[in-house]
């Protein structure tokens, strides 16, 4: 039954879209071609090219940076095996936390619940720094006005809330063309790069695994692992779907084989247009303007100056994106008790969690109104939103989500486990058990070295209070659901459910009225 529609007058039909009904999203609104482009807007490939490449090559020295977005493209894929086939069995817009509290118990869930929606927050969050940076600096080039980087930034922001409240069909529209506008663009540059290389030729040394060597191996991989995230949201949207099972699975595999070409082979390209022995300096001197300055002696201004523009777009599809997904783990926590129950109601009129998304902007604007109040400066520190709101609240979202993939594959385990089917998934669970390990030694080095993801001194107090931030998430969730335990235990019971216990409790409210 399509949700939102009248009950027929059969006794198994149940609406969703009526009174205190609205407990679920509605159905039908994504196809194959609308989920992967919101999966994709994600990554943001300009801002990935301009900002995790550059920087990665800056910051860790570390030439063969295409043959790392290769492995981490396999190590995604082994992720996404057992990821994908719980999408099957597990249709929650909670997603991560579902899967876990399916496989590891309420508490899990509740733990996981607070860190996605805090990891995720983070995600979109920090884009808002650098999109007003980039913002006041082409409204000073081709117009003349002097604005501060928080302006736009809280205009987008505002933009962002009413789209969110609007029909995901809609948002995925608008992120659909701005993502192939930036695909594009990309590729231009890259047939640029090619047919122009440096004094190496097109050289395949970025591919030699002698490459990786160095001390910098490891944080070079949580720098990478950033321009990933994305695909994962394709189980979010799940309720939205039209064949959930199909098309959540076969758009994480296409989302990750997408990734892992396209950005290796950019990454081999940049490589390409200084030389190998020239790409890390290069970037040192150039840092996020790299891709600029290689390409325009070989297209000109004019193509750079819509570089930057598309840019700020594409940086305004990604905030997007995240919003989406923060106002649907919302939704789901609201629907299963871990938030207040009003934003586990979906909109009747949109089938949207309007709810979750003007709880998303609140919260935004609270953060970007925080990093305004500490810019001091007469017209703003430029510096302050990128190396700050930016790095900062990037690299803690990261964090989170690399440790909900860890946790999220032990419970894939699991739940198959206990269901007694790991013989029949024996295949699928080993996948599983590998992406633990090689995302647990991801999420090792990122808290081991975040200092440098965040551009701290060594010993820097934001060694350990930004990813603080995800620990108190976790306790956060913990309480709750030691609460919910204690004084609500059939919410408790319901958490990781979704709109499957909502379909039992009605289902069990009617024939109590027979």
């Amino acid at each position: 039954m399509l949700t939102g529609s009248r009950p027929s007058g059969s006794s198994q039909e149940i609406s969703t879209y009526r009174g205190q009904d609205q407990a679920s999203l509605r159905a039908g609104r994504l196809g194959t071609t609308g989920l992967l482009l919101s999966v994709l807007a994600a990554t943001a490939p300009l801002m990935t090219v301009a900002g995790v490449m550059a920087t990665t090559y800056a910051v860790m020295g570390v030439v063969g940076l295409p043959l790392l977005f290769v492995i981490l493209g396999v190590l995604m894929a082994l992720f996404g095996i057992g990821y994908a086939e719980m999408s099957r069995h597990v249709h929650n817009a909670g997603a991560f936390y579902a899967y876990i509290a399916r496989g590891l118990g309420g508490l899990a869930g509740a733990c996981a619940s607070y860190v996605a929606l805090v990891a995720y927050s983070a995600l979109q969050v920090g884009v808002y720094g650098i999109f007003g940076f980039e913002v006041a600096g082409l409204l000073e080039k081709f117009f003349a006005v002097s604005v501060a980087w928080w302006i736009p930034s809280l205009a987008a922001l505002v933009v962002t809330g009413v789209l969110g409240a609007r029909k995901i069909d809609l948002n995925a529209k608008v992120v659909g063309v701005v993502l192939i506008c930036e695909v594009l663009l990309v590729l231009v540059i890259d047939v640029a790069y090619a047919a122009d290389p440096g004094p190496q030729g097109l050289s395949l040394h970025a591919f030699d695994p002698d490459t990786l060597t160095g001390a910098g191996l490891g944080t070079a991989l949580c720098f990478t692992v950033a321009a990933f995230l994305g695909f994962e949201q394709a189980p979010v949207y799940a309720e939205e779907t039209d064949r959930p099972q199909t098309v959540v699975r076969r758009v994480m595999f296409l989302a990750v084989g997408i990734i892992a070409v396209f950005y290796a082979v950019t990454a081999w390209l940049i490589s390409v247009a200084t030389g190998p022995d020239g790409v890390v300096a290069a970037a040192r001197q150039e840092s996020s303007g790299l891709i600029f300055t290689l390409a325009e002696p070989r297209l000109g201004t004019v193509f750079t100056d819509v570089l930057h523009v598309f840019f700020v777009t594409g940086a305004f599809g990604c905030m997007l994106a995240f919003h989406n997904v923060v106002a649907r783990y919302a939704f789901a926590m609201g629907r299963e008790g871990l938030l207040p129950r009003a934003v586990g109601r979906a909109s009747a009129g949109t089938g949207a969690p309007a709810l979750g998304s003007l709880l998303q902007t609140l919260a935004s604007a609270v953060v970007v109104a925080a990093f305004v109040a500490v810019d001091d400066k007469p017209h703003g520190d430029p510096s302050a939103p990128v190396l700050h709101l930016f790095t900062w609240m990037g690299n803690v979202g990261a964090l989170g989500v690399i440790l909900l993939m860890t946790v999220t594959s032990i419970a894939v385990i699991v739940f198959f486990a206990r269901r007694g089917s790991a013989g029949a998934q024996a295949g699928r669970l080993v996948c599983s058990a590998l992406a633990a390990v090689g995302l647990g030694f991801v999420f090792g080095y990122a808290v081991k070295d975040f200092d440098v993801l965040v551009g701290a001194a060594s010993g820097s107090a934001l060694g350990w209070v930004l990813p603080g931030i995800i620990g108190a998430a976790a306790v956060v969730g913990l309480t709750v659901g030691l609460v919910l335990r204690a004084r609500a235990p059939h919410t408790f019971a319901r958490i990781g459910q979704g709109n499957e216990a909502f379909r039992l409790d009605q289902a069990a409210g009617r024939q109590q009225d027979r």
